[in-house]
């Protein structure tokens, strides 16, 4: 994956085996889980934040090629998710502030762990620690990658084959299509193969899912260089992605790590919760008796200086109907609204 080249790096089956996590002591299906969840909260932001697929796309392959090289165990999942998405938004053209990035992913985290959503404030020792994060995310993502950030996506690839193929009329298809590639982002297959053979496995299965003819002599996937092996070992990452349900707890940082070892980290985000939602709630009643106090104070200096001049304050109707006659009298003074447009225009004359 080092050398430098227009294509895609691709992982070897012998990186895959011996990633670094996996070397750490971290267990085949909890990098798996991390891995997807980190895509997860990817795609989930890049919605929040209407950036284009391609953004959301090359932000979840470079995480995935940042965990071929490093470990979890090292390098915290929410610091790489932080700074992928950060990385995608420049090298996509589509730029977006460090803070709507950091404010969108932590209530995503939040939503996931049922903590109250609040916005961190921009000035808070909790958003300056998300915001050295996700600095520190972006540069060990270059420093890993040897700044080799170059990601062809099968999108634009899987539309012409489509075309070729005559599959565009077809009512599922295409759509199924998109949306297998689109999940693959969440598995190791994009550091693993090529955009057309991917293209290729997505085709395959949505057309064998509808139950729809292909080319067979010769073999369709030939003629987009890519051979039957790999495209059905990636119609198989499809099929086996659906059979596994999608994690909403995982460990984000180096601690939660430790207690994710022990086996406590659950019963740690649960406290979390409890401890989180009684502050927010104290904070809300808090606020709402100071809007009330807030509120009796005006209305009782109302009635004071009432007291004190004798004039009872207007109501609403009656300051209604004061600004109405106003407004008329203003009208009749300055000669109506034709008077009004030829004063705009510079053609009012007065008259003697």
């Amino acid at each position: 994956m080092g050398q430098l080249s227009l294509r895609n790096p691709l992982a070897t089956p012998d990186q895959l085996a011996a990633s670094p996590s996996l070397q750490h002591g971290i267990t085949t299906e909890l990098e798996t889980d991390m891995r997807a969840y980190g895509c997860h909260l990817i795609q989930s932001a890049g919605t929040v934040l209407r950036v284009p697929q391609p953004v959301m796309a090359t932000a979840q392959v470079l995480l995935q090629r940042f965990y071929c090289l490093a470990s979890f165990q090292d390098f915290p999942l929410r610091s790489t998710v932080l700074g992928a998405l950060f990385l995608a938004c420049k090298v996509e053209e589509s730029p977006q502030t460090i803070r709507n990035i950091i404010n969108v992913v932590d209530i995503i985290i939040k939503r996931d762990r049922g903590y109250p959503e609040t916005v961190t404030d921009g000035y808070d020792s909790e958003y300056y620690e998300l915001k050295n994060e996700t600095v520190m995310g972006e540069i060990q993502i270059l420093r890993r990658l040897a700044f080799n950030v170059q990601v062809e996506l099968p999108y634009g690839l899987l539309v012409n084959y489509l075309r070729s193929l005559e599959l565009t009329d077809q009512a599922q298809v295409p759509q199924l299509a998109w949306n297998y590639l689109n999940d693959l982002l969440r598995t190791p297959i994009y550091v693993c193969f090529q955009p057309e053979t991917i293209a290729c496995g997505a085709i395959f299965l949505a057309a064998h899912t509808c139950s729809v003819p292909l080319p067979a002599s010769p073999a369709w996937w030939t003629v987009f260089d890519a051979n039957d092996e790999d495209v059905i070992t990636v119609a198989k990452a499809i099929k086996a992605l659906y059979h596994r349900p999608m994690p909403r707890i995982m460990p984000l940082s180096p601690k939660e790590m430790e207690l994710h070892a022990k086996g406590t980290l659950e019963e740690c985000i649960s406290k979390v919760r409890k401890e989180k939602w009684d502050v927010h709630n104290a904070e809300l009643a808090l606020a709402v008796q100071t809007r009330m106090a807030t509120t009796d104070a005006s209305g009782k200096r109302s009635q004071a200086e009432h007291e004190d001049t004798g004039v009872r304050p207007k109501s609403r109707r009656e300051t209604k109907d004061t600004r109405r006659d106003y407004s008329r009298r203003n009208s009749r003074h300055t000669g109506g609204s034709r008077s009004r447009e030829a004063r705009r225009d510079g053609s009012y004359r007065p008259q003697h």
